[in-house]
C-alpha cells in the first residue's frame, strides 16, 4: 500500500511540473522626444535599468537616432514598475520622456 501511495504522489508531482510555464517577457522601450536631455536618459538607464555607462550611452543613442531603444526585457509586472519609475522621475524633472511595454516574441 505504501508503494502505491508514493507512485501516486510521484505522478501528481510530475503532472504539476508539466503545467508550470515561464512567464511571458516584455520589452521596456524608451521613446525619443525633442526635450529630454541625453544625460537624463543615460541617468535613467543607469539608475532604473542598472546599465553601465557604456551600455546606457549606446541605448540612449538608439533612442536618439532610431526613435526608440530597448531599456530591458522583463516580466510584465517588473516592466510596468520600471515604466512607472521612469515616468515619475521624468515628471519630477519636467521632461516628457515616455516609456512603453511591448511583448517580446
Amino acid at each position: 500500500m505504501a508503494k502505491e501511495q508514493s507512485n501516486l504522489q510521484g505522478e501528481i508531482l510530475a503532472e504539476d511540473k508539466k503545467q508550470l510555464q515561464e512567464p511571458p517577457l516584455f520589452k521596456v522601450l524608451l521613446h525619443n522626444d525633442d526635450y529630454t536631455t541625453m544625460d537624463f536618459v543615460v541617468m535613467i538607464l543607469e539608475t532604473i535599468f542598472n546599465k553601465d555607462s557604456t551600455e546606457a550611452t549606446k541605448i540612449m543613442l538608439d533612442v536618439h537616432h532610431q526613435g526608440m531603444g530597448i531599456a530591458g526585457i522583463y516580466t510584465r509586472e517588473i516592466g510596468e514598475t520600471k515604466i512607472s519609475q521612469v515616468h515619475h522621475l521624468a515628471q519630477k524633472n519636467q521632461f516628457p520622456l515616455k516609456c512603453s511595454l511591448e511583448k517580446d516574441c
